[in-house]
């Protein structure tokens, strides 16, 4: 997999369609590796006639790793922020986003349709917000302002967010990605289970790194509420969620479309928080037109 070299880290990448084509980048969230986004989008989107382009962020996959790096836990750092204190952390979602920024200037990229899920959803909100001479299009998929007066995720969602597997044996890690994907996946679409524990144990096989989602979240958690930068986005937005996502409840999208100026928001029963297959060609249509009239 080729990488290369943005904001003074690695970053690993991979590359679809034409070179001449209009490029999208998707950015993935929380402790997901790029390849979260199925192939099946990215060949959708390349169908509909562009270039796109995934990445891992910092921390997760095959990108930097910031080693040793500690990170406050979540208990602590969310209860200091609520007396109004902000400790130290490794990395901000600001930084994030310069990494991607710093993908399509290494691919020699003017611009791009940009398109984040979930914290990844955030770090495109902030790509907008900071470089918003890179970004001809927005997407922000089942994401957030940062509000903490939103509605919260459903307690086992959370929790088996943050919950540790028993061990790294590659069986239990493999049964821990089923149970995630299972507590946040869609109850309209669930995934069949074969193509479940396959799409799992790929992940694990290519990467497996608990330390990096700890200051991951710790980055969201610093990163606060963004209703106030999201007011200064200019690009043409799409915000899309899943009216039953258990994990960033629909609530959440129809709040970031009301915060950028112009944006509008598609939402989808039965969808949850991840990308079933049955929705590619729906999602892939959304942000291609999306793309387009822009």
């Amino acid at each position: 997999m080729p990488e290369l070299t943005a904001n003074g880290i690695t970053i690993h990448y991979d590359d679809h369609g034409p070179a001449d084509a209009d490029p999208i980048l998707l950015i993935m969230g929380y402790g997901a590796q790029m390849t979260l986004w199925p192939m099946e989008l990215v060949e959708a989107l390349v169908g509909h006639g562009f270039r796109v382009i995934r990445h891992d962020n910092r921390d997760i996959g095959l990108s930097h790793k910031f080693d040793g790096v500690k990170a406050p836990g979540i208990v602590r750092h969310s209860l200091m922020r609520r007396i109004g204190l902000r400790p130290k952390v490794p990395y901000t979602l600001a930084d994030m986003a310069d990494d991607s920024a710093g993908v399509l200037e290494g691919l020699g990229i003017d611009r791009a349709h940009v398109v984040g899920g979930s914290m990844g959803g955030m770090i495109a909100q902030h790509v907008a917000a900071r470089h918003p001479d890179k970004v001809r299009s927005l997407t922000s998929v089942f994401s957030t302002t940062g509000n903490p007066k939103l509605p919260p995720a459903k307690r086992e969602a959370m929790d088996v967010l943050i919950k540790r597997p028993a061990s790294f044996d590659e069986d239990v890690l493999v049964e821990h990605g089923i149970k995630v994907s299972r507590t946040i996946g869609s109850p309209g679409f669930p995934t069949p289970e074969d193509r479940l524990r396959e799409r799992t144990r790929a992940l694990v096989r290519r990467s497996v790194y608990p330390q990096g989602p700890v200051r991951q979240m710790a980055a969201i958690i610093a990163d606060g509420e963004r209703t106030k930068m999201l007011g200064q986005i200019t690009a043409p937005t799409l915000v899309l969620h899943g009216e039953d996502d258990p994990l960033i409840p629909v609530a959440h999208g129809h709040a970031t479309a009301a915060a950028i100026p112009g944006a509008r928001i598609e939402t989808i029963p039965g969808w949850g928080h991840d990308v079933p297959l049955e929705l590619v060609e729906r999602l892939a249509g959304a942000i291609a037109r999306h793309a387009r009239a822009a």
